[in-house]
């Protein structure tokens, strides 16, 4: 599968995507008014501790109040690996943690007025304030170190048992004394002067981070992470990738730059991008993104599959809309499925959907092709570096499965709720605006004085009461002995219309 990177510059947008074999595979977009946060460190100040939810809220700086569970004060092994594995969806957890005594109250560990320092472990969504934990993590190329905890731990994504020994004994022997690392899938089969290099980086850059933090008072940024580009780079460039096309020439500088420092001994075939035509544009992106944003997509047999975003989870509902099949029912149902299943996990993916997901399979009698579509599934997420969990399909033929969630979704980062459903995804129906205007008309013609009264509505709502619903407004006329004047109001939403008497 061939992989490319293409980034799209600008001075307000920076666009990085990630192809395979030609076809967006993921999306990445940072704004300069709304730069992202993940990894990011604070000096805070817990403002409100909450022994209920063995919780507390910090101060540090940002609109909403950041939320630190009593697990990110102190289990410090199992907190930073999760941190890890969910900082950015491309860091990868250690090895499983040692069964661990209760934890103690939050209400012992913190105090209202204590100030600390947090890192930044998922980026404020919806409503919800920054997830945050006192134990920090500096991801590098090769290595993510922990200044705060002794342990080494090796990506689960390197399985070979001998090349996981080799590693941890390499990195636990150059490490210094009390602190620790965790090897990413990147350094397989990498040697010790690579490990060197990436150590030596962050442990200076802690110390920066580590001097800067006595210095200031709270709340206040201690240490910004990467822009988005280099995150990239440093997170999901394999030598897989065949290329890196950038459209800005300062771009290109600071992209050869940044290989030159971090990835040095590897080719990278780097362009910059000089045609007229937009770089995304003329690699077909712009349409795959549009359709992305769709609640529905096709597939190529002829089936289409529903994607619903709501607050709590999302719903995936799989229909064979145009594919009648060749053969019987049961195989257009699974062909159909089969091919969902290679449909969603492309989408969560490109959509950075995550949290709760549902998802509503076509209804399948049989046993096998159940599990058929089940291990498909499985299968086909594996190459999704966010976490995922999956439980089997159940006899309603839902699949309850989640996905690691950090930052907001492709959806929510490009749109805003609708200004007229306010995010319900519907309106009133004309006729049911109309109907209830009678209502209205009837309450200020039973009491109010005079015999005119004035209509202000939308042109499509006129439209209906001068033509098919004209007897209702006749008829209340009659019955009230008070003349109706409409006027058509071309800025009112298509809900919206006031009655004016006299």
């Amino acid at each position: 599968m061939t992989k490319e990177l293409v980034i799209n510059i600008t001075s307000h947008e920076t666009r990085v995507a990630l192809l395979e074999s030609g076809h967006i595979a993921e999306l990445y977009i940072e704004r300069s008014r709304e730069m992202g946060i993940v990894g990011n460190m604070y000096r805070g100040k817990v403002i409100r501790v909450l022994p209920g939810m063995q919780a507390a809220f910090v101060d540090i700086g940002l609109e909403k109040a950041a939320f630190l569970y009593v697990a990110d004060v102190l289990d410090e092994i199992e907190a930073v690996e999760r941190f890890i594995e969910g900082s950015n969806g491309h860091h990868e957890p250690g090895e499983e943690p040692e069964e661990r005594p209760p934890l103690p109250p939050i209400e012992d560990l913190l105090q209202e007025g204590q100030e600390i320092l947090v890192q930044v472990s998922k980026e404020p969504i919806g409503t919800k304030g920054a997830r945050i934990t006192s134990h920090i993590s500096l991801p590098g190329r090769n290595l993510v170190y922990m200044p705060t905890v002794d342990h080494v731990g090796i990506s689960r994504r390197i399985e070979n048992e001998d090349e996981r020994t080799r590693l941890r004994h390499l990195v636990d022997i150059m490490r210094p004394a009390g602190t620790g690392f965790i090897v990413r899938t990147a350094a397989e089969s990498k040697q010790a002067d690579e490990f060197k290099a990436d150590m030596d980086y962050l442990v200076a850059l802690w110390e920066q981070i580590s001097h800067r933090n006595t210095d200031k008072g709270a709340p206040c940024l201690i240490h910004s992470d990467l822009d988005v580009t280099s995150k990239v780079l440093r997170d999901i460039l394999t030598e897989d990738v065949a290329r890196i096309i950038v459209d800005s020439a300062e771009g290109h500088r600071q992209i050869v730059d940044f290989l030159d420092t971090f990835m040095p001994g590897h080719t990278f075939q780097t362009e910059l991008y000089k045609e007229d035509e937009p770089v995304f544009d003329a690699f077909g992106l712009e349409v795959e993104i549009s359709r992305a944003l769709g609640r529905k997509v096709w597939l190529k047999s002829g089936g289409y599959i529903i994607i619903e975003q709501t607050e709590a989870l999302t719903a995936i509902d799989v229909n064979t809309g145009r594919f009648v099949g060749k053969h019987n029912l049961e195989d257009t149902i699974l062909k159909t499925n089969l091919e969902a299943v290679k449909e969603v996990a492309f989408q969560l993916r490109l959509r950075n959907i995550g949290g709760l997901i549902i998802i509503d399979f076509i209804d399948m009698e049989k046993e096998a092709h159940r599990e058929k579509v089940h291990a498909a599934l499985e299968e086909t997420l594996k190459i999704d570096k966010s976490k995922t969990n999956i439980l089997k399909i159940s006899e309603l033929g839902l699949v309850e499965m989640t996905r690691k969630r950090v930052r907001e979704s492709i959806g929510r980062t490009l749109c805003e709720p609708c200004p007229y459903c306010e995010g319900k995804g519907y309106i009133k129906s004309k006729t049911t605006t109309v109907y209830e205007i009678f209502r209205e008309l009837q309450k200020e013609m039973h009491n109010a004085p005079g015999y005119r009264m004035t209509l202000n509505v939308h042109p499509d709502i006129a439209d209906l009461l001068y033509d098919e619903e004209r007897p209702g407004i006749e008829e209340l006329e009659e019955r009230y002995e008070k003349q109706v004047t409409i006027h058509a109001r071309p800025g009112f939403h298509i809900e919206q219309f006031n009655i004016i008497v006299g």
